[in-house]
């Protein structure tokens, strides 16, 4: 029951904000083509409940690449809006979480629900310890407990246990806390990028894993 509820939520929830804020996603849209050449959206391959990979979708505000054509373990970390990968109006976009926003798409879809673990990259199970494999018991979401505690300066180890926290305590009570709190971390501009220390890639082969399935 609390299962369906929580998709009920999800669904009437990013329906209407998809209609309330359909102005603004379009003007950023338009903002994102004159700024730089490339698509509107970035469209990348992630691991979501019980390891089903799905795609995301959000604005693209870094330089145009083509995403199945990038190499995540060759990435260095995005430290500050400095960097320069990051187009002009992804820093501000990143700054307030906008970029986010086409994954109400997502939610519609069932891919994803509006609170829950985020959902991570199919090279970044293998860096996930099975104490902490119960975050993919839930959806992935657009904000989860860790987003609230830290953001993007939150270390991998610490990102996954406040995930796993999420999953044991989850409820309807508890998703609206969390994505009241996600307002106040995202209007005060906290925590919006991280260091290079405890990252992912240090990691990776903590727990190796070959369930994550090929097909969409």
């Amino acid at each position: 029951m609390k299962d369906i509820v929580k998709r009920a939520t999800d669904i009437a929830l990013s329906g209407v904000a998809l209609l309330v804020l359909s102005p603004l996603l379009l003007l950023i849209a338009l903002l994102i083509r004159l700024d730089t050449r490339g698509p509107v959206l970035f469209i990348q391959r992630r691991v979501g409940r019980n390891l089903e990979p799905f795609r995301i979708y959000k604005f693209r505000t870094m330089q145009d690449r083509n995403a199945d054509a990038i190499d995540p373990l060759a990435e260095t970390v995005v430290c500050s809006g400095r960097d320069p990968r990051i187009t002009r109006v992804g820093r501000f976009l990143r700054a307030m979480s906008l970029d986010e926003l086409p994954q109400l798409l997502n939610i519609l879809k069932g891919d994803m629900s509006l609170v829950g673990p985020r959902p991570v990259l199919v090279e970044q199970v293998e860096a996930v310890p099975d104490k902490y494999m119960k975050r993919f018991a839930v959806r992935p979401g657009l904000t989860g407990l860790a987003q609230v505690r830290g953001r993007r300066s939150v270390g991998w180890l610490d990102q996954l246990a406040l995930d796993v926290h999420y999953v044991e305590r989850a409820g309807i009570g508890f998703d609206f806390w969390l994505m009241l709190a996600t307002v106040y971390v995202v209007v005060t501009f906290r925590d919006i990028y991280g260091g290079t220390e405890q990252n992912w890639r240090q990691y990776r082969g903590t727990q190796r894993r070959d369930d994550v399935g090929e097909s969409e």
